[in-house]
């Protein structure tokens, strides 16, 4: 639960905040990245001879551990895939303005076409769960569905966050609950409660000249912004009292955070509120 962001190459700025507070590891962040994606690119190597990487735009879901992907025996793919079963798949979200900004996942393993009746109607399901219009054509006999058997993963987190990821720590991860309500959760802060970040920065960090601040990121153990100091914009992450799980104990954890900051500058007449 402990994974301290890493300062991008060349930084040598100490934190501003505490780096044992805890946050999603990069196996859950995985986890949740593959639970709200659902297209990505699929690498496999070309049949022919010398095999060459060949990337294809691909739509999948995740049943249980497996990404699962239903192909046609057509695509140039399922061709390489029938030579050599070798594979990544490349998952990227589209949240920030900045594309490098953005976390993106490579899973790599083995892919495998499932053929076992039971399991090919859990992957009938999760396929069309996440992909209703593929009803039209769920049925074609000269389709297949495939799983990616993870091995390993590349997590990258944005600027100076990465690592690889073990398949033991993939398939132990779950994926973070406050997604869905993550982006609602920053506006509302950014847009209504600019003074209360700027108080947390201040009281709750090391960042006591904080000038402005906005959220960036909220997740089941805490939250994190973005402070403007004296030495530029610096991030700040702040744990919750514990793991949450609904938009409603993120308000009430917020607010709780506001009655530390005024506990402990009681004599500031700006303090806010974050209802």
């Amino acid at each position: 639960m402990k994974d301290a962001h890493s300062q991008p190459a060349g930084q040598t700025q100490d934190l501003l905040y505490d780096p044992e507070v805890p946050t999603l590891t990069h196996a859950e962040r995985s986890r949740t990245l593959l639970d709200h994606c659902s297209r990505g690119t699929l690498s496999t190597l070309t049949h022919e001879e010398p095999a060459y990487p060949y990337g294809s735009f691909i739509t999948f879901s995740l049943a249980g551990d497996d990404p699962t992907f239903f192909v046609s025996e057509l695509a140039e793919h399922t061709r390489n895939l029938r030579q050599n079963d070798r594979a990544s798949l490349m998952v990227v979200e589209d949240l920030a303005d900045d594309p490098l900004a953005n976390s993106r996942a490579t899973l790599l393993g083995r892919m495998v076409e499932v053929k076992e009746a039971d399991a090919r109607e859990q992957a009938r399901a999760s396929y069309l769960e996440s992909h209703p219009s593929a009803s039209r054509y769920i049925d074609y006999s000269d389709f297949n569905f495939w799983q990616l058997r993870v091995e390993s993963i590349r997590y990258i987190g944005g600027y100076g966050r990465m690592s690889w990821v073990s398949a033991d720590e993939w398939q132990a991860s779950e994926s973070d609950p406050m997604r869905p309500f993550a982006a609602g959760i920053i506006k509302h802060m950014n847009e209504d409660h600019g003074d209360a970040m700027v108080d947390y920065c201040r009281v709750l960090s090391r960042a006591t000249d904080t000038k402005s601040a906005t959220m960036t990121a909220v997740d089941r153990y805490g939250f994190e912004m973005s402070a403007l100091t004296g030495e530029g914009p610096r991030p700040i992450r702040l744990a919750f009292s514990g793991p949450i799980g609904s938009a409603d104990e993120a308000r009430k954890e917020m607010v709780a955070l506001v009655k530390r900051c005024r506990a402990a500058s009681s004599s500031r007449p700006d303090a806010v509120s974050a209802d």
